[in-house]
């Protein structure tokens, strides 16, 4: 069985494994560098799965930076009907992409 672990990065939870490509709010770090994400949920070594209440103790994952980016546009549209009502507004997140190194 493959070695994963649950972590938090940029607000969102995570499930990844050595090589794993993910996207998450904007951190900081430099792309090419290495950050060291702490708040691990979950750990499975293969053999034994170690759930935290709420974070695993000692367990700490490292991920690569790879870059930082802007994600797609999404439009937000209101209109009162009959009323000549209409407002958009338009966001784009920014995003950093990280690259998981090693799990600890």
């Amino acid at each position: 069985m493959e070695a994963y672990a649950v972590v938090e990065a940029g607000g969102v939870q995570c499930r990844v494994s050595v090589g794993t490509v993910i996207e998450v709010n904007r951190m900081a770090g430099e792309a090419g560098s290495d950050i060291e994400l702490t708040s691990v949920r979950a750990i499975n070594t293969g053999d034994e799965l170690k759930i935290g209440m709420p974070i695993v103790e000692g367990a700490k994952v490292i991920a690569t930076v790879l870059g930082h980016k802007r994600g797609d546009k999404l439009i937000h549209f209101r209109k009162n009907r009959r009323k000549g009502y209409e407002r958009r507004v338009g966001h784009r997140q920014e995003l950093t992409v990280l690259k998981i190194k090693s799990l600890a």
